[in-house]
């Protein structure tokens, strides 16, 4: 058994991700913003729910203290995507270095990954301006990582575009390294499953893993 801290536990991903967790018998904390909002994370009793801060690293090192490994499936859409996703990458790396957590799995997105060597899919002119923006932030979020997470062992775990709560549960999935991979569609059941995997028997490391059925 591990113990797993989940940030952004309210939103689908860091829901699928608690659920997983558990279902394989992990102890999980989820960390969310107001715990008021989300009755439903500690109704089982299986999860600890507490309130945390994924872009404060005194927030980010109290909450992940006494555990093995984190997910970061946080986001804020009321926030300029670069500021809010290297806010919160460099408040994990403080943070989890702190706490003495030494595996990190964050979320990315699949604009970012290559469809040829040295294009991604961003690289687009047609490419809209508005997703280009959120997507630098993953982008500016993954160098932040890279230059300055030290010894933590990291990875962005990065689904395809589709991305559905009603996608086919399977257990399984593709992966690749930095590169679009697979059907391009994923249920948020099984990305979680990429992420425990991940969690339970490392094989990827600081990079950007896409994950696919």
């Amino acid at each position: 058994m591990k113990r797993i801290v989940v940030f952004g536990a309210g939103g689908r991903v860091g829901g699928a991700a608690v659920a997983e967790a558990v279902r394989r018998g992990h102890a999980v904390t989820a960390v969310v913003r107001e715990p008021g909002r989300y009755p439903e994370l500690g109704a089982s009793g299986a999860v600890t729910v507490v309130r945390g801060d994924a872009t404060d690293a005194g927030s980010v090192a109290s909450a992940a203290a006494g555990h093995d490994a984190a997910v970061n499936a946080s986001v804020r859409l009321d926030l300029p995507a670069e500021e809010y996703f290297t806010a919160a990458a460099r408040a994990m790396a403080e943070g989890l270095g702190r706490a003495g957590v030494g595996r990190l799995l964050t979320l990315g997105i699949a604009t970012t990954l290559e469809v040829s060597p040295g294009v991604r899919v961003m690289d687009d002119p047609r490419f809209p301006e508005e997703y280009r923006l959120f997507s630098q932030g993953h982008v500016a979020e993954f160098e932040l990582l890279t230059d300055t997470a030290g010894a933590l062992d990291w990875l962005m775990v990065v689904p395809p575009m589709d991305l559905d709560a009603e996608a086919a549960v399977t257990g399984s999935y593709r992966s690749a390294v930095g590169a679009m991979v697979g059907e391009g569609r994923i249920s948020h059941a099984d990305l979680a499953v990429a992420l425990l995997d991940e969690i339970e028997e490392p094989r990827h490391h600081r990079v950007q893993l896409a994950v696919s059925h």
